[in-house]
């Protein structure tokens, strides 16, 4: 599907698919940068230390150099993995745990399955080639070579502006040409640092970007993934249509088993179930309006049961009480009446007329 035709931001189930094949924004730079310059920071707070232990090797080493005895060569030796070890090994601590963090950062901790399942594809040479040279290829070649390039050109500017010093340099002692050496070392490094830091912000704000708009979709890709997720449509009204099947064969089961069907009279049918002492107030079994009203007094009529014509509290009742449900305080005397009415015929004994029971909601 071409480009153009992706005009939508990804869903958040495309974006969680493409999390699980292993496809997130990422700047491959921004763990390098973050770690080299917190190794930077380190150096910079400890440099005193740094400078004296690695001038006195040096001013030892210059010292030792002419000594043929074994044992100076062997304690040099020594000196040098000590001190090599006492710096180096928490820097590259530091930049591994550094460069982790930086990872997970951008995207949390992915796991993709997908990923390690071996990809001959990516073995072709000619694929390979052509990812090279390819536009992305390039590009990526590019993004790598503008830090190196700017960070050449401060090593190139500090260079001339000490370059009196470095034409002087054979004139001063070892002691001070290997301070300046540590010293313009560490300037570079830290130079460096911030470059590599700055281009890989850059570097991540383009990536998040490009993913975007890979990820992006188009309104049929859209409609088609609620249908695989969601469903279809039209499936999804078959099934609603079913349901509402079932809850009104459920209602018309009920209906048989009601105590008094209230209605309005044609448009309202609300059926009605109360068991004296079982139960704490009557509960809406049935309810519906025109065509499904008329079937609830049809359906009461064929199981002899009650029908009593009450607009009012048949009105309030549907607008009230959902089916299932008990009926509010506020109906019970109403409703209490026409159940005494229902009670006292079935009894045989004399009842009032409807028309009064119908005051009871006023």
């Amino acid at each position: 599907m071409a480009d153009f035709d992706r005009t939508e931001e990804a869903t958040p189930y495309k974006r969680a698919k493409a999390r699980e094949k292993g496809q997130i924004a990422r700047s491959r730079e921004l763990p390098s940068a973050l770690a080299l310059t917190a190794i930077a920071m380190v150096l910079k707070w400890s440099v005193t230390t740094f400078l004296e232990q690695w001038r006195t090797f040096f001013v030892q080493t210059l010292a030792m150099a002419q000594s043929s005895i074994i044992g100076d060569f062997i304690f040099l030796m020594q000196r040098t993995a000590r001190i090599a070890a006492y710096w180096i090994v928490p820097c590259l601590l530091l930049g591994v745990a550094i460069s982790i963090a930086a990872n997970i950062g951008q995207g949390g901790m992915v796991f993709s399955a997908e990923a390690l399942v071996p990809n001959v594809g990516r073995m072709n040479p000619a694929a390979n080639v052509g990812k090279i040279f390819s536009i992305a290829g390039l590009g990526n070649l590019l993004k790598s070579l503008v830090p190196m390039a700017v960070i050449a050109y401060l090593v190139f500017a500090m260079f001339v502006r000490d370059w009196n010093w470095i034409a002087l340099s054979s004139a001063v002692s070892a002691q001070t040409s290997i301070e300046w050496l540590m010293t313009r070392a560490y300037e570079i490094l830290w130079k460096a640092a911030l470059v590599f830091l700055g281009w890989s912000g850059f570097d991540y704000m383009i990536q998040r970007t490009q993913f975007s708009r890979q990820l992006r979709m188009s309104r049929q890709e859209i409609i088609q993934e609620n249908k695989d997720t969601i469903g279809n449509p039209q499936i999804k009204m078959r099934i609603r249509k079913l349901q509402r099947l079932m809850r009104r064969r459920m209602m018309m089961r009920d209906v048989t088993q009601a105590t008094v069907v209230v209605t309005n009279p044609t448009e309202y049918a609300i059926a009605l179930r109360y068991q004296p002492g079982a139960m704490r107030a009557p509960i809406v079994v049935a309810k519906g309006r025109n065509l499904l009203a008329r079937k609830i007094r049809q359906e009461a009529i064929w199981h002899n049961v009650p029908i009593v014509e009450n607009p009012p509290l048949a009105h309030a009742l549907y607008r009230a009480v959902p089916v299932g449900q008990a009926i509010p305080p506020a109906l019970y005397i109403a409703v209490a009446e026409i159940l005494a009415f229902i009670f006292r015929a079935q009894a045989g004994h004399a009842a009032r007329p409807v028309e009064n029971v119908q005051r009871s909601i006023y």
